[in-house]
């Protein structure tokens, strides 16, 4: 056997330990951009050409030559004359001369002879052909006929409430870097470039094994002595937030021939196997002998320095990663989200992982922990008078409603023997 029980690992070190022995990232796949949220980049893209293409008003006002405007003020304003109006999803053709302004609504392209826009607001009208008052930019008034002539009450800077070709990106400029999780304003990016088709990396598929002879599927009645299943479902809603394919090899009974034959056979159809119950130290463990039987390199590590979960078993077989998780469903989902979550993120090649949400807050209450390892108690959140509050919600790791009543997990570092009432706490959000 490659790897002592219990000789546990802080979870940095056994996390490292485990990337040290995966190295490959799943091939890529072709799909259109709207489907890509939450997928991964296979390669770095690049921009096709600059955006904007054109130059553009950030708002309704006029386009104007920005030193026609200097030292206007409303003691002193600037009179110009209004020549026409720059159409919507158009090429602005129309030209300005000294003295000139053009109609321009928001998002509208400006001339090349104008270098400025003035804000609407900043105006008011003081003659017309048709005598009409109000504002020449509302939709609803009537329209304006032209030229008429405007007063300008505060002068522009050249580039003023304009947007610049290539402002946003230059062309050939680097948008999204390989190993990107892809988010909706990253989708919203390339399809404002006019890529609709993204590279990117396949879904890893992760088998779920449930193990143990009083384990029954959730819809079957639980008779005295039996559980249902519930780790495969909460593991498995685990693998979809972190992007990969859950797939159900289902329950094992206490055999290890029938546990060996059903890891392997679920092993080669995906890219990661997982194991729920059968983790601790006892007689009627098999996960750590099924794991070695696997191939090779096997257990790298039976134990970890934390609580719950303390029996997590971390493998590698044939360049996958291997876990057997205990069979306590707080136990299961902590230390999924240790492991199972990070190596998920490694076979994507994801280079910065998602931000988990994160808060700090006050403790209510004292919370005992023991020098080296990281205790993670979970909790819930509540407003209070000088901000966040923390609860922690005691249970024990084999009722799922110590985690269903909890908001997140007070972590306890390594070295740091409990925590006191008041303390400002980090609390990490489900």
């Amino acid at each position: 056997m490659s790897a002592e029980f219990f000789n546990v690992l802080p979870p940095d070190d056994a996390r490292a330990l485990l990337f040290r022995h995966l190295t490959a990232v799943l091939p890529a796949e072709t799909i259109p951009v709207p489907e890509a949220i939450g997928r991964v980049t296979a390669v770095s893209i690049h921009a096709p050409h600059s955006l904007p293409t054109f130059r553009r008003s950030t708002m309704d006002g006029y386009a104007v030559r920005a030193a026609d405007t200097y030292g206007a003020s409303a003691s002193l304003p600037a009179f110009l004359q209004v020549i026409g109006e720059l159409p919507m999803g158009q090429t602005a053709t129309l030209s300005l001369t000294t003295g000139q302004a053009a109609l321009v609504h928001t998002g509208g392209m400006i001339p090349e002879t104008a270098d400025a826009v003035v804000q609407v607001e900043q105006t008011q009208v003081i003659s017309n052909q048709l005598s009409v008052s109000g504002n020449p930019l509302s939709v609803s008034g009537d329209r304006f006929s032209f030229p008429f002539e405007t007063e300008v009450f505060r002068a522009v800077a050249v580039g003023q409430n304009v947007l610049q070709i290539g402002e946003d990106v230059r062309q050939g400029a680097e948008i999204l870097p390989a190993g990107h999780w892809l988010r909706p304003q990253d989708l919203g990016g390339l399809l404002a470039l006019g890529i609709t088709e993204v590279s990117v990396v396949r879904r890893p598929h992760i088998g779920i094994l449930a193990t143990g002879d009083e384990v029954v599927p959730p819809a079957q009645t639980a008779v005295p002595g039996q559980i249902r299943d519930i780790n495969s479902y909460t593991i498995g809603g685990q693998v979809q937030q972190a992007g990969g394919v859950p797939i159900y090899g289902g329950i094992i009974p206490d055999d290890f021939t029938a546990l060996q034959t059903a890891a392997a056979h679920l092993l080669a159809q995906t890219d990661m196997l997982i194991m729920s119950a059968g983790s601790s130290v006892s007689i009627r463990d098999m996960t750590v002998e099924v794991i070695e039987g696997l191939g090779e390199p096997g257990v790298l590590l039976h134990g970890v320095a934390t609580r719950p979960g303390k029996p997590t078993i971390v493998g590698v077989v044939n360049g996958k990663p291997v876990l057997g998780l205990p069979g306590n469903p707080v136990s299961a989902m902590i230390q999924f989200d240790m492991f199972g979550v990070p190596a998920i993120y490694r076979l994507q090649g994801v280079v910065n992982a998602p931000r988990r949400g994160q808060v700090w807050a006050i403790l209510t209450q004292n919370i005992a922990s023991e020098s080296g390892r990281e205790d993670y108690v979970p909790a819930r959140l509540s407003d209070g008078p000088d901000g966040l509050l923390a609860t922690p919600v005691f249970g024990k790791s084999n009722l799922i409603y110590t985690l269903v009543n909890a908001d997140g997990l007070i972590k306890i570092p390594l070295n740091k023997g409990g925590l006191l009432t008041g303390e400002w706490v980090e609390v990490r959000l489900f």
